[in-house]
């Protein structure tokens, strides 16, 4: 199994189409980053929250980037469910990253998850980040897409039930919803740790690397 040092890493741009999407995908290897590399620069941008989301995902992601002294936290409401059909929009904003940022790293989703809003940012962090590390995350949900990943980041226990304790404590208005539970998040870091050789681990698509 090769091994990938972060070391190098001093910026990053994370993007997630709704509040909770980076957390649930990247949280435990946030959490990690932020507490061995406080000198990171992180821009983190949620596509699409309003009203009680936004707030839920700017308080949640202070949280995740507590001890990152150069931090961009940017709250969009692109349509929910409607990325496709914003498209043009969406672009537009992605060209204005590039002017924010130029990240070492970029955590999106993945390409092939079957929501369209996640496949839309994915393809477009392709399209406008090209000469860049891309790591795509992975989003348990209804529609049984997890895929294959081959990039895995070993995840302490403390870590492990601090990103689930996040995730409950700052996602209130998902708390109805039947997929959204700390057994759940635990069980793919579990498995995720199990298919790396460790406890628990989140879990990448990484489509090109030059090494």
């Amino acid at each position: 199994m090769v091994e990938f040092s972060f070391e190098k890493i001093q910026r990053i741009l994370c993007l997630g189409a709704h509040s909770d999407d980076i957390e649930i995908g990247c949280g435990g290897t946030l959490l990690n980053l932020a507490q061995q590399h406080p000198g990171l620069e992180v821009v983190w941008v949620v596509f699409s929250a309003a009203d009680r989301r936004a707030a839920e995902a700017r308080r949640s992601a202070r949280s995740f980037l507590q001890g990152v002294a150069r931090r961009r936290v940017l709250v969009k409401q692109f349509r929910m469910s409607y990325f496709p059909f914003e498209g043009a929009r969406i672009k537009e904003f992605f060209e204005h990253l590039k002017d924010v940022t130029q990240p070492d790293l970029v955590f999106t989703h993945y390409r092939d998850d079957r929501h369209q809003d996640h496949r839309v940012l994915s393809d477009l962090a392709w399209n406008t980040f090209r000469n860049h590390l891309i790591l795509e995350y992975e989003i348990p949900k209804y529609d049984g897409d997890l895929g294959i990943p081959n990039a895995f980041v070993p995840l302490s226990d403390e870590i492990s039930q601090k990103k689930v304790r996040l995730l409950m404590q700052h996602f209130q208005t998902q708390s109805n919803k039947h997929w959204f539970s700390e057994d759940l998040f635990l069980a793919l870091m579990r498995l995720r740790g199990m298919e790396c050789g460790v406890h628990h681990a989140e879990a990448f698509h990484c489509r090109k690397i030059v090494l």
